[in-house]
């Protein structure tokens, strides 16, 4: 992966804060119980929770310059959380995210830390990946609670670019063997956005036909591609919404995307 430039670290900091604010502001007098459909098991309440302890993890792992990983139960554990005070939930996440940004500052985007992807031990890694991290999970929140939601085009671009250098790391393969059963010849899926820009692109190019993906951003033909807004590219590729229920068009190897999609899926 790329390393940081400074304003783009700066970027991912201050992402962090922005997108955990405007999550915050999804809860206001909300019902905290409400399921959230694109995060199953999970209320509300327990999404808020899994992002605010999520930040406070990345803050202990970069402010004690770990060298493995720290426990992570308390934003995987979630069966405790099951209501509470919306404005006081709102607060909590706040704090959290102006606290891993305060950190991830004051220790710069090159501070040695641990990172659960092999030959990462920058700080920077822990700005980009909860500035997306947080900005999926406050699309949850707003599907969940029957709101719009929009983001700032240049982070969604970056929140692709970020999942597809995650996506198509070799050792995702060793996480999820079933991914192996995607590659072969032919296997291509290309995303294209409707709305880029004039003079721009925003496309990528999935390549599953060697022995591990690869991706590029490039306008080239695919066994199927998908078309539509930015923001719902952003939503299908995370699984947040399927193409049968996104603003999107499907065109060539439905079946495809439909396996790509349930075998790469995280955050």
């Amino acid at each position: 992966m790329t390393n940081a430039t400074d304003a783009a670290f700066d970027g991912w900091c201050e992402g962090v804060v922005t997108q955990a604010g405007l999550m915050a502001s999804h809860l206001a007098g909300v019902d905290l119980r409400t399921p959230v459909p694109s995060c199953p098991g999970w209320t509300v309440v327990q999404l808020a929770r899994h992002v605010g302890a999520g930040h406070r993890w990345a803050t202990e792992i970069v402010r004690t310059r770990a060298s493995s990983p720290l426990p992570d139960t308390e934003l995987r554990e979630l069966s405790g959380h099951t209501d509470g005070d919306p404005a006081a939930l709102a607060r909590w996440l706040t704090e959290g995210a102006v606290r891993l940004a305060d950190t991830l500052r004051t220790a710069g985007p090159a501070a040695e830390v641990w990172t659960p992807v092999p030959g990462r031990t920058d700080a920077a890694f822990y700005a980009r990946r909860f500035a997306h991290e947080t900005l999926v999970h406050r699309a949850d929140a707003a599907l969940a609670l029957g709101l719009s939601f929009d983001a700032d085009r240049s982070a969604v671009v970056d929140a692709l670019d970020e999942w597809m250098e995650l996506d198509s790391l070799p050792v995702m393969l060793e996480f999820k063997p079933d991914r192996r059963t995607l590659l072969g010849p032919g296997r291509t899926v290309h995303l294209h956005a409707t709305d880029a820009p004039s003079g721009g692109a925003w496309e990528w190019l999935v390549d599953l036909t060697g022995p591990v993906g690869t991706w590029r951003r490039t306008h080239e033909e695919a066994a199927v591609t998908v078309r539509g807004p930015l923001v719902e590219l952003l939503l299908t590729v995370y699984g947040r919404r399927p193409p049968r229920d996104a603003t999107v068009r499907v065109d060539g190897d439905r079946e495809l995307l439909e396996r790509w999609l349930a075998l790469v899926s995280f955050g």
